[in-house]
């Protein structure tokens, strides 16, 4: 399978039309005590839709997934996953999906066929047709020369794509994914999200939690939580049009990170953020235009900063949300 994927900026493919959703929430809330790990989430998932949920570690992700999943009885609200009731029916919702976890749920120990072997059993699969069907996978991932490998001699790439098999020998038509990509390098990041686009193309709904904002750009539409609470949902474009007003630039300079409270404060910023070694910085281009702000970065007491126009991220679309509440 090539490395080779669109450009993360390149805008995800409409959402499939269905009439019955996969996945709905319904006011969906988990308490652990007195800590509210999520409250009144609510949303719907169409069939054949890539839908991300994205957030910092701690949002809420993982415990909603498992609620879904029927692994997590909710505190309050529903939820139904192709079309059982995940607190009435979890075993139904079980038989219905497949649930690869935030870590590797592969035994180390085994080899590649045996771990889908032990897995397919799990399922009620085997003999001939169990087989044909492991062949087919790995197949389709390329994988078929490592089927007789020490599962835990493979890089963290080829394992996330064992368990993504795993996941998938019964045929599930909802796949649920936790953070299948963590710590796992950008070149096998983008093969692994090159397989989801090709399965959710063919029907299967796809619903991934990811703290990579860069990933979410894949999907047709994305769930932004901070703290327990859906904060925003929609396509990766509509977000950016309506949290980020404004022009966009990538400010660049040694004194950078010391310059932004004043920058912040100067007529026409609407908002101001560290982007790894430098900033991006929000104007409002009839009171700031490029050349004007030019300026007022080459006069400024930091030192001498520069700026470039760039294309505002999801990125910036989480930062903005987390700073609005």
């Amino acid at each position: 399978m090539p490395d080779a994927t669109p450009t993360p900026s390149a805008p995800a493919q409409s959402a499939p039309a269905a009439s019955a959703p996969a996945i709905v929430a319904e006011q969906l809330t988990r308490r652990f005590g007195e800590f509210v790990a999520v409250r009144d989430v609510s949303f719907k998932v169409a069939r054949g839709e890539i839908f991300g949920y994205l957030g910092a570690n701690g949002a809420g992700k993982s415990t909603t997934i498992r609620m879904l999943c029927g692994l997590l009885a909710p505190t309050a609200g529903r939820a139904t996953v192709a079309g059982a009731d995940v607190a009435r029916d979890p075993e139904r919702v079980k038989r219905a999906i497949g649930y690869m976890s935030q870590r590797f749920s592969l035994y180390l120990d085994l080899r590649v066929r045996e771990n889908l072997e032990f897995f397919g059993g799990a399922y009620g699969l085997g003999g001939a047709a169990l087989a044909r069907r492991i062949d087919a996978l790995l197949e389709r991932v390329e994988l078929a020369a490592q089927g007789d490998v020490r599962t835990g001699d493979l890089p963290g790439g080829l394992r996330q794509r064992v368990a993504l098999i795993a996941a998938m020998l019964h045929e599930p038509a909802i796949l649920f994914l936790d953070e299948p990509t963590a710590g796992v390098a950008p070149a096998a990041r983008r093969t692994f999200w090159r397989l989801i686009r090709e399965l959710a193309a063919g029907g299967t709904t796809v619903f991934v939690t990811t703290h990579y904002m860069d990933e979410a750009e894949y999907c047709h539409r994305i769930g932004m939580m901070t703290a327990g609470r859906l904060v925003a949902l929609d396509t990766p474009a509509a977000l950016k049009r309506e949290h980020l007003a404004g022009s966009m630039f990538l400010v660049e300079g040694p004194q950078v990170a010391a310059a932004l409270p004043e920058l912040r404060r100067h007529p026409g910023v609407l908002g101001a953020q560290p982007f790894g070694a430098a900033a991006h910085l929000r104007v409002d281009p009839a009171r700031l235009d490029g050349a004007r702000l030019q300026r007022l970065l080459a006069d400024g007491a930091h030192g001498a900063l520069r700026a470039r126009s760039v294309e505002p991220s999801l990125e910036d679309v989480f930062l903005a949300l987390v700073e609005e509440r």
